[in-house]
């Protein structure tokens, strides 16, 4: 299928006790968060707001608030996530607006945000050009959106070496790998994909960076 296309999303629900293992899974990559939130950090100004589309349980929102100097929303279609995220931000006591909506409509304004990231998400979007058109609306000038996901070419060996490191424990793991095969690779785009995908929206372009098992992109308004 053409990477320009609309395609329909055979994933799992986010909702329910799904989203709530996935959130207890992924909050084992709190370093990563972390990580992610002191390089945005260190790039973005004080003061700035910065959109986390399809934020999920809210982890790296809650990392970048805690750094105490942005506005930060996080958007998720998921109801069960939004309501996660939000219980998440109030025990860490920093302040989100986690809001429910869908990443091909945003409900936001023009040129409303000095950043954008989008982490594990994006392969899943049944409609992804027009994702990447909402980014362009409601990012100011000079921003930046940046896309996190896994990359189509990344190989058996690379998984399995990600999930090891992940530590898990054997039926996570397990349950994780299957995902990764039947669900996750099939989905994900390759590097020209994206790149097609950029010059078909109102971007025009994007810079692809190759990261471990996934690509960064990085579009700029």
């Amino acid at each position: 299928m053409p990477a320009h296309k609309d395609k329909g999303y055979k994933g799992l629900g986010m909702e329910g006790r799904i989203a709530t293992w996935y959130a207890k899974n992924t909050s084992k990559d709190s370093a990563e968060f972390r990580s992610l939130a002191d390089r945005f950090a260190n790039e973005t100004p004080g003061g700035s707001r910065i959109l986390d589309v399809a934020s999920g349980p809210g982890y790296l929102s809650i990392e970048l608030a805690k750094r105490g100097r942005y506005e930060v929303i996080g958007l998720d279609i998921s109801k069960t996530f939004v309501e996660l995220a939000a219980e998440n931000a109030r025990q860490e006591s920093v302040s989100v607006d986690f809001r429910v909506g869908n990443a091909a409509a945003m409900p936001f304004s023009e040129d409303a945000f000095d950043l954008i990231v989008c982490r594990a998400a994006f392969k899943n979007f049944s409609q992804p050009i027009a994702a990447m058109n909402e980014m362009h609306r409601v990012l100011k000038t000079g921003g930046r959106a940046i896309i996190l996901d896994l990359r189509k070419d990344a190989s058996t060996r690379d998984i399995d070496a990600y999930i090891k490191n992940a530590d898990r424990g054997w039926l996570n793991s397990f349950i994780i790998r299957v995902a990764f095969r039947c669900l996750l690779i099939p989905r994900a785009y390759s590097r020209e994909q994206f790149r097609e995908m950029a010059s078909s929206s109102r971007f025009g372009e994007c810079a692809v960076l190759e990261s471990g098992i996934g690509f960064e992109i990085v579009l700029k308004k």
